[in-house]
Formats: structure tokens, sequence, C-alpha cells
């Protein structure tokens, strides 16, 4: 499901409030010892001015990129970047993303922001459509995969030719496959027709009207199936 507005608001609000208390705590610490061990008041400040930048430019690149494109604000709003295609978040799309951001809050308020992902057919803001992201709704972990059967994949055949899908490929159609239950059903829909359709020139023999989450079901049972 795509997140809407409100929920990525209050994340980027939690994450600001996050980057606050980072930045005071930064600050007292230097305060503390910036006299006596840094050798005057002038150091602590340019320090801090050093780590306050890295602090904003960095927080949300950082999660984004090393924890499956959740900060904390948005892991606590159920929410995750991802690109339109699937893939996970990567540092140039998050870098990109979140460069145009403070693009969000003219004139004020994340005025700017709302405005775009209302109007934009896949809630995107200003840096989601640049970058080629989209925010979903990450959906509820760990209860439905502990209860349920492993996933099995069906649709092998014996004439197909999928020696040019990477294994980094059929990871992610298999990471796709076994989350597509959390996702809503227009992105679902739209994730597996982008990569069935971006996969298939590189697999001969494929049924032409073998289409979406039936062709990618079919790919990874060939692929399994041939090693």
């Amino acid at each position: 499901m795509l997140a809407g507005p409100a929920s990525r608001f209050v994340s980027a609000l939690v994450d600001i409030l996050i980057q606050i208390v980072l930045l005071v705590c930064v600050a007292i610490v230097l305060g503390i010892v910036g006299s006596a061990a840094l050798g005057g008041g002038g150091i602590a400040v340019l320090l801090w001015f050093v780590l306050s930048f890295a602090v904003i430019a960095f927080y949300d690149i950082f999660f984004e990129v090393f924890r499956s494109g959740q900060t904390p604000g948005k892991r606590m709003n159920g929410l995750r970047v991802v690109r339109v295609e699937g893939h996970p978040v990567t540092f140039i799309s998050s870098a990109v993303r979140n460069i145009l951001r403070p693009i969000d809050f003219l004139p004020s308020a994340y005025l700017l922001g709302a405005a775009m992902i209302l109007a934009t057919r896949k809630n995107q803001r200003i840096g989601d459509v640049v970058a080629g992201t989209l925010v979903v709704r990450a959906g509820v972990r760990g209860t439905r995969a502990s209860g349920a059967p492993r996933l099995v994949y069906e649709g092998a055949g014996t004439s197909w030719d999928t020696s040019r899908i990477s294994d980094d490929e059929l990871a992610l159609v298999r990471q796709f496959l076994e989350r597509r239950l959390d996702l809503d059903a227009a992105v679902r829909t739209q994730l597996a027709g982008t990569l069935a359709e971006r996969l298939r020139p590189k697999v001969t023999g494929a049924p032409p009207e073998l289409r979406g989450e039936q062709f990618l079901h079919a790919l990874v049972a060939n692929k399994l199936g041939r090693r």
C-alpha cells in the first residue's frame, strides 16, 4: 500500500525530533569537554557545525540504505522506501530524494510535499519523482511467515533458458514473491509487471501469455530447477 501524506509527515516529524535530540546531546558533550580537551571554545563550535551537517545530511540516507529503507520514524509508522521497480533503495537514489527534501517544506509545514503526494498517481513527492522511489507501507512482518508454509514456485517448463538471469536478479524476484502479500494490490500488480517485463528479454522459451506474477513464479521454478 502506498503511504499517504499524513503518515509520511508524522514519520518526518519523528526523524526531525530525533535529529534535534542528537544535536543537543552533541552540543552538551562538546560544551563540557570543549574548553579542556579541544583547546578552546572555537574548535568546539566548529566541530559542532561539522557534526550537525553530517547528522542532517546523512541521517536519512544512512537508515534508508543500511536499514532496508526505514528511518526510525518510518519504522515507527510502518513505512519503507523502495525503488519504483521493486529494488531496495540505493545510495544514489536515497541521496537524490533527500537532497531535494527541503523543497517539500516550501512555503511552510511540508505544504508542497503534501500537495505533490496528493497530486501524483504513486503518492510521490518531488524527491521521489526525480529519484524514482516510492514510500510504501511495510506491513506486519513475522506473524504470517512463522505459520505459513514455505512458498512453492510453480510453472517449471522444459524449454526455458534462464542462464542470463543473475543470482541478484533471482534473489530480487524471490524477495518480491515472498513479501507480495504485504503490498497494496495495485502496487503489487505494478511491481510484478515491471519485474516481469524487465527480465523477460533475458529468458527464452517462456510462453508470451505468461505475465506478471505467473511469469515470475515460473522463472524462479525454472532457474532453481536447473541448478
